[in-house]
């Protein structure tokens, strides 16, 4: 029989183990578009319980491994015992918001545990998650939009049931502890049982506004303020949006009774200074009792009107011979004279030369391709590769979403190249760096020369294929990166013992290989080094301390690869003679004529459209006028002689 204190004692464990005891609620993993509503939601048996100490973390079933993490610390759940955490249009507004398409949408599970976010962690560059496991584990809801279930992560989890959802429901928790799906209820009970609670919702004319503007912040509740005026308080910081950033703003809300709205005008400082976009948080403090957020922290795009635009162009309507290369003097003389394999090995001397090259890590690539990669036309923007197009520089990708942000594509992929991972994610600064040399395999994992930023949904659809073969780049693309690619695969292949470009389409699993060879050095000659290569090449020097020497002399691919293998490489036949900057060929872009001059003698002209194929042909001696006809587009325009060649691209209006 227990004695009367140990029955005292149980009992009081009882009582503050069903106090504490917190549930998963409900989960929206699937809605209709791109995912921008989604949540999970926590469920605690006394109102305001503090979350502090636990951990939600999301399992993906095809590796039984963590993807996604919310840590916990510093919730505390409202008067109903809800805490949801979700997406920023997710109404009413989630404790805690995290991005779009976040969550997968399954067959997965959502874990609660008594840990840490750091006892789960994940390795983007890998995407390598942490194991599933029951230690610490508080309680585990399995989901599903379709027919298949989470059965391995079931049963790591001890999970009996797997509950389906649509794009129109969500998986929420019943009073007996059994899941149904119904339409979602993000931030109540799910039985509409509770405090009514009378949401404040904040809404602006646009999400974005340029330096020297101003908008109204309107803030609106769901009914008539009852009893006495409603008074909170707000605020717009966020990282480097500061005080300073905005003009005088009465940052003290009051809405009286028998209200629903009021108004506060914010003026956008337009300071001199080129600080790159920024991003202002709208921020709703403590609200009293009977109000919460409907929509907090809402986010406002504030671009910076002080960018800086280059002399040079981008990539689609590119410019040759402005931007000057930075090669020391001498830097590539070993080279003359020499051939075939003996070629290649005294250019691997160069730029893989341990007592000069530095080797940086993957996460300095963040810092470098935000200077390297720049928009010409605005400083504050990158240029993304494949896609063709700009994107803020702000819009790093920082979480696991690939969805509207640009993160950093390895042209020669990692797994492909066996340097997954070689080098550390923390950035370390330009004055930091190892010793490296040819067979530092592990160095191409952050060497800059074969990292580009692009849009990152693109980067995972171009994922290990091989160029020309596989991938030509999304529908629609003008091949602006060709030649890029090119170049860049042609050092790697230098730089690097082990790596080789091959023809045709070679399986993924070969490590060292990749093609298609014919490809890129068609490549290398259809779309012309241009000046912002030029620009990212001297940039990339400053840090390594070596040149992409296919970007110098493109001629250099057919002399080591292509048909000039076996042939003495000289000067006297390369573009140091015959120099991009010596032919001009404008106006750039033009509409129906064409200007060659800067070469004495005869010089013969082919233009070749994007495929190859040859449109025009002319000779001129010093200077002639050539009236076009063609369709609009990019053009390549070969200019020859006996000894040498160059080539331009030119747009066409």
């Amino acid at each position: 029989m227990m004695p009367q204190k140990l029955h005292l004692l149980f009992a009081l464990f009882c009582i503050s183990f069903c106090s504490s005891q917190i549930v998963i609620n409900e989960i929206d993993a699937d809605n209709p578009g791109s995912d921008q509503l989604e949540f999970v939601e926590l469920k605690s048996s006394s109102p305001n319980f503090n979350l502090d100490g636990y951990v939600l973390v999301f399992f993906n079933e095809t590796n039984s491994s963590s993807y996604f993490t919310i840590d916990l610390d510093g919730y505390t759940t409202d008067i109903n015992g809800i805490a949801h955490f979700g997406n920023s249009s997710v109404n009413p507004a989630p404790m805690g918001v995290f991005y779009n398409g976040a969550i997968q949408n399954g067959p997965d599970v959502v874990a609660l545990y008594q840990a840490d976010a750091t006892d789960f962690p994940f390795d983007a560059a890998t995407s390598t998650g942490t194991l599933a496991t029951t230690t610490n584990l508080i309680d585990a809801l399995a989901y599903t939009n379709s027919t298949s279930q989470p059965v391995n992560l079931m049963s790591i989890l001890g999970i009996t049931l797997c509950t389906r959802e649509s794009t129109s429901t969500s998986v929420q928790r019943k009073n007996d502890g059994t899941y149904e799906a119904k339409p979602p209820t993000p931030g109540v009970n799910n039985d509409g049982s509770g405090v009514v609670i009378n949401y404040v919702t904040i809404s602006t004319p646009a999400t974005s506004y340029i330096e020297g503007e101003s908008f109204v912040i309107t803030f609106t509740t769901d009914t008539p303020v009852q009893d006495q005026q409603l008074v909170f308080n707000y605020t717009l910081v966020n990282g480097n949006f500061m005080v300073n950033d905005y003009g005088t703003v009465n940052l003290t809300v009051s809405i009286p009774v028998g209200a629903t709205t009021a108004q506060r005008t914010v003026p956008i400082f337009d300071d001199p200074t080129d600080e790159g976009d920024e991003e202002m948080l709208i921020k709703v403090q403590s609200l009293p009792f009977g109000y919460a957020s409907a929509n907090n922290d809402v986010i406002i795009r504030v671009y910076d009107n002080d960018y800086v635009v280059q002399t040079y162009g981008t990539p689609l309507n590119p410019s040759y011979g402005v931007v000057t290369p930075t090669t020391p003097a001498g830097y590539y003389d070993s080279l003359e004279g020499l051939s075939g394999t003996t070629l290649k090995q005294a250019l691997q001397d160069i730029i893989a030369d341990p007592n000069v090259v530095h080797a940086h890590n993957y996460g300095d690539i963040e810092y470098i391709l935000k200077e390297a990669d720049k928009n010409p036309l605005n400083s504050n923007q990158v240029w993304q590769m494949y896609v063709e197009t700009p994107k803020p520089i702000i819009d790093y990708q920082t979480g696991s979403s690939n969805i509207g942000v640009w993160n950093r594509e390895h042209i020669f992929p990692q797994s492909r190249g066996g340097f997954s991972g070689g080098t550390s994610s923390t950035a370390d600064g330009i004055n930091v760096w190892l010793p490296t040399n040819a067979n530092d395999i592990a160095a191409g994992h952050g060497d800059a020369h074969h990292i580009r930023a692009e849009d990152g949904a693109e980067n995972s659809t171009r994922s290990n294929r091989d160029y020309g073969v596989d991938y030509n780049g999304p529908s629609g693309s003008q091949g602006s990166w060709h030649g890029d690619v090119a170049r860049a695969l042609f050092y790697m292949a230098v730089r690097y013992n082990g790596l080789n470009l091959v023809n045709g389409d070679p399986a993924d699993n070969i490590v060292g290989q990749m093609g298609d060879l014919a490809t890129l050095l068609t490549w290398n000659t259809q779309d012309a080094a241009d000046d912002f290569e030029m620009n990212r090449n001297n940039y990339i020097y400053t840090w390594q301390l070596n040149r992409n020497p296919f970007i110098d002399y493109p001629q250099l691919a057919d002399y080591i690869f292509g048909s000039n293998f076996g042939q003495p490489w000289s000067f006297a036949l390369s573009n140091s003679n015959f120099e991009n900057n010596q032919v001009k060929v404008y106006p750039n872009p033009t509409t129906d004529y064409l200007i060659f001059s800067g070469i004495k003698g005869q010089v013969n002209v082919e233009i070749a459209n994007l495929s190859g194929q040859v449109v025009v042909t002319h000779q001129y001696e010093t200077e002639s006028r050539l009236e076009i006809d063609l369709p609009s587009g990019i053009y390549l325009v070969t200019v020859f002689n006996q000894d040498s060649q160059i080539h331009k691209k030119i747009v066409v209006k």
